[in-house]
């Protein structure tokens, strides 16, 4: 399991949500195949993966996706895609409230 945040580059032919499964299960030593429903929650109750694609997907123009960044719990972390290619994985913590 990962320790801390882990940040990984999204590559080029890798979309966005790809990225994001592939961190999490870099994060949870698993493969990429294993990182779904009933083990892990499906990306699609979170987010919509072709919407967070087309937000910082590439454009057919050859210019970068959006410049902002998007939020959101998956699989246990809060997870940051931003348009310059970054997703950032942070643990999350149960609050003591």
């Amino acid at each position: 399991m990962m320790e801390g945040g882990d940040n990984v580059e999204i590559s080029s032919g890798r979309t966005p949500s790809r990225a994001v499964i592939e961190a999490i299960a870099e994060a949870e030593d698993v493969q990429t195949t294993d990182v779904n429903p009933p083990a892990y929650e499906s990306l699609y109750a979170v987010v919509d993966p072709d919407a967070l694609d087309a937000l910082f997907g590439g454009r057919s123009s050859g210019a970068n996706g959006s410049r902002g960044s998007v939020s959101f719990e998956f699989c246990g972390y809060d997870v940051t895609v931003d348009g310059e290619g970054t997703v950032v994985l942070e643990e999350l913590t149960e609050s003591t409230d």
